[in-house]
């Protein structure tokens, strides 16, 4: 089993900056893959941003491209998620999430191990 922390959310305004982060522990993990998912009130649970652990090869959900920059740390067991150019449309409940079985991780329905959320809220 693999626990996950996330950390870093908070209130920003429009255009500003937020940089999560998720610790994590547990299991070995060097073929996990790692992401986040977010989920605003009364609406799904969305694909963010993906990382595998090992090779470091990212993709993203379709609005965040350009906007939000995924990445880990091996020796300090971190994931990342830096998000730029904020909107409130970004507001929402924040996932980490983690695959520990081989494919990617694009809807709820992959994600093995989830962190217990933070709150991301951004302002007109």
């Amino acid at each position: 089993q693999v626990q996950l922390v996330e950390s870093g959310g908070g209130l920003v305004q429009a255009g500003g900056s937020l940089r999560l982060s998720c610790a994590v522990s547990g299991r070995t993990f060097s073929r996990y893959t790692m992401g986040w998912f977010r989920q605003a009130p009364g609406k799904e649970r969305d694909f963010v941003a993906a990382i595998t652990w090992s090779s470091g090869y990212t993709y993203y959900g379709d609005s965040m491209k350009g906007r939000f920059t995924i990445s880990r740390d091996n020796t300090k067991n971190t994931v990342y998620l830096q998000m730029n150019s904020l909107k409130p449309e970004d507001t929402a409940v924040y996932y980490c999430a983690a695959r520990t079985t081989l494919g990617t991780m694009t809807k709820p329905s992959d994600v093995g191990s989830w962190g217990q959320g933070t709150q991301v809220t951004v302002s007109s």
